[in-house]
């Protein structure tokens, strides 16, 4: 499927252009100061999601029948766990698999996006040399104590 590209503010210009534009393809209206907004037809909105939701159902089974087996599959779609130190890999697949599977039984699949993206965000900080050494220096611990919130506390 392909995209077309417009400013936010064509929309309140040439709506016609855009709305015309959507019949064909997803449009990506690029705002200044926010979140960019995409417009989908329907019926391409329903398929995907449909789809994903297959496919993340998929795996959840695989996982509730051969975890290491799932666990595999996941990292082979993320090459970057390579730059992740040795212990933290797995971790990550773990994490991120339950996020894959919760999603898959709720549709909510944007706790997933977000550990996947701050881990292989994590991943790239440790890619880095000079990052990877000043991560594994002992941070000044002048500042008081803390202690995370208990689990109830929201």
């Amino acid at each position: 499927m392909s995209t077309r590209t417009f400013p936010f503010s064509t929309l309140v210009r040439e709506r016609g252009e855009v709305f015309t534009a959507v019949d064909n393809a997803d449009v990506l209206l690029e705002r200044r100061d926010a979140e960019n907004v995409w417009l989908i037809r329907d019926e391409r909105y329903q398929a995907a999601q449909d789809a994903l939701l297959t496919l993340a159902r998929s795996m959840a089974i695989v996982a509730r029948a051969n975890r290491e087996l799932a666990e595999e599959a996941l990292a082979q779609d993320l090459p970057w766990l390579t730059w992740l130190p040795e212990a933290e890999g797995p971790q990550c697949v773990r994490e991120l698999l339950d996020h894959l599977v919760a999603g898959a039984d709720t549709g909510e699949l944007l706790p997933y996006a977000r550990a996947k993206r701050s881990w292989k965000s994590t991943a790239i900080a440790w890619s880095d040399p000079e990052t990877a050494r000043a991560l594994r220096r002992p941070l000044p611990g002048d500042g008081p104590v803390l202690f995370p919130p208990p689990v109830d506390a929201e």
